[in-house]
C-alpha cells in the first residue's frame, strides 16, 4: 500500500470508523484517538496489507478491538452513543423535533442494552449500511449467524418501543 491508496481506500472509511468506535467508547476524543491508532497500525503495516482481501473489515475489525482495549485501560463503561441518530430537519416544528430527539434517544438506549454482538451488528447494518457479507467479514462472524443477531437485536428494539413507549 502506498500513499495514494491510503488516501483512496482509506480515508474515505474515516467517518464509519469514527462513529463505530464512538459507539464503543462514547466520548468524541477517545473514538479519534482509536481511529488515529488504527491509521497508524496500518501505516506502519502497510506492506502486509496488500494480502488482505477486504481492507475496510480489517479496519473495522481493529476499530473494535483497540475501543474495546481503551474501555478496558481506563475501567470505564460504556456509555450511550452520542452519535449516529443525529438528524436535524429544520422544517419541523420544536414538537417534532424534541418527539423525533426523544424517540432517538429511545432507541438509543433501548440499542445500549442489547448483548454486544447484536448491539454491534445492529449498529453497522442499520446506522452505517453495511452489507450482511461485510458485516461478517469485519467482524468475524458467519453471515447467517450475522442475520440472527440482527433480527433478534431488531426484534428487542421493537418490542422495547412497544413496552415502554
Amino acid at each position: 500500500m502506498n500513499h495514494h491508496d491510503f488516501k483512496t481506500k482509506i480515508l474515505p472509511i474515516k467517518n464509519r470508523l469514527f462513529r463505530f468506535a464512538l459507539g464503543i467508547v462514547g466520548q468524541s476524543a477517545e473514538a479519534e484517538d482509536v481511529v488515529q491508532e488504527v491509521f497508524i497500525k496500518l501505516w506502519n503495516n502497510r506492506h502486509q496489507m496488500d494480502s488482505i482481501s477486504n481492507i475496510e473489515a480489517w479496519c473495522i475489525t481493529a476499530t473494535k478491538n483497540l475501543s474495546i482495549d481503551k474501555l478496558r485501560s481506563k475501567h470505564q463503561r460504556m456509555v450511550p452513543m452520542s452519535a449516529g441518530f443525529d438528524l436535524h430537519d429544520h422544517a419541523a416544528t420544536p414538537y417534532e423535533a424534541t418527539v423525533t430527539h426523544d424517540v432517538f434517544d429511545h432507541v438509543r438506549s433501548l440499542m445500549n442494552r442489547l448483548p454486544e454482538k447484536q448491539r454491534d451488528i445492529m449498529r453497522l447494518r442499520d446506522i452505517e449500511g453495511m452489507s450482511y457479507q461485510e458485516i461478517a467479514e469485519a467482524l468475524k462472524v458467519p453471515m447467517d449467524q450475522v442475520k440472527v443477531y440482527l433480527f433478534r437485536a431488531r426484534k428487542a428494539v421493537r418490542e422495547g418501543m412497544r413496552d415502554e413507549g
